[in-house]
């Protein structure tokens, strides 16, 4: 059985999954779209460790940034996205960036090893937040920077309203929690980082916005090919007693936000950065 950000016990699997529609979410964020508050802490030269890099969009653009003369690692907990990761570094002409396997709770690295120590999207899915940002903070070099950004759930915002949408978001977030995640952890990054004992965490936020044709027919129907995958539908199934007719609902009032030309969405992330 695979390992798990959750770690601490039983063994979880990511809830979203790595099939192909997740994949090819995940594979459109970049530095810009992804980490812009931290990009002006970020100088040609630096190390850095990117957490949770799935398929290594995000991880590239950070090694382009810090030069080849940095030194990035991405790190993911299960081995299924980094074949991905690595045909993008090799598609990108990137031979210096590794990924690797391994357990935010328990970073196979020394103590000091990163100036950057960087997650998107990934305390959300761990069931000890607290403890990831102290393993981030132990592996984070004397003023360094630790950077993490991730969704709040509960704050999504859409027009026109569909119930299939709404019954997506409250099936999403249960099945979440039942995961040992937090759903909403955008709001909750203050309050974990003064639990682990960091000091004077800058708290900010930003939002990807849909609200044009094209963008709102990738995001819609790119939402709609996630959850009508096996992998959605076994977890909600399983965990949460979901049949296939209430997965159908909410696959349809995604395709028809995507191709309603009112649509809009937009999506709130809490963004924290700390010095350490």
């Amino acid at each position: 059985m695979q390992r798990s950000f959750l770690g601490g016990g039983e063994p979880v699997r990511y809830v979203h999954g790595h099939d192909p529609a997740t994949l090819a979410s995940h594979s459109v964020r970049t530095a810009a779209n992804s980490c812009g508050y931290l990009l002006s802490y970020l100088k040609p030269g630096m190390s850095v460790l990117d957490i949770g890099c799935g398929p290594g969009s995000i991880t590239l653009d950070l090694a382009e940034i810090v030069g080849p003369e940095g030194r990035v690692i991405g790190l993911e907990n299960t081995a299924e996205p980094l074949g991905a990761a690595r045909q993008m570094a090799a598609d990108r002409g990137d031979s210096g960036t590794r990924f690797v396997v391994g357990d935010v709770l328990q970073l196979p690295f020394p103590d000091e090893s990163f100036e950057v120590v960087h997650a998107h999207q990934m305390l959300q899915h761990v069931v000890d937040p607290v403890s990831a940002l102290t393993e981030m903070h132990r592996v984070c070099a004397p003023d360094g920077v630790i950077a993490v950004r991730d969704a709040d759930y509960a704050a999504m915002s859409w027009y026109p309203h569909y119930p299939g949408m709404e019954r997506w978001r409250n099936t999403y977030r249960e099945l979440a929690k039942r995961s040992g995640g937090e759903p909403d952890a955008g709001r909750h990054l203050r309050a974990w980082a003064h639990a682990a004992g960091l000091v004077d965490p800058v708290i900010t936020t930003s939002a990807w916005t849909y609200a044009d044709t094209d963008s709102c027919r990738w995001w819609g129907n790119g939402q709609a090919d996630r959850i009508s995958g096996a992998v959605f539908r076994d977890r909600v199934a399983t965990v949460l007693g979901t049949t296939d007719a209430d997965v159908d609902e909410m696959v349809r009032g995604w395709r028809s936000w995507a191709n309603n030309p009112d649509s809009c969405f937009t999506m709130t992330h809490g963004e924290m950065i700390v010095i350490r």
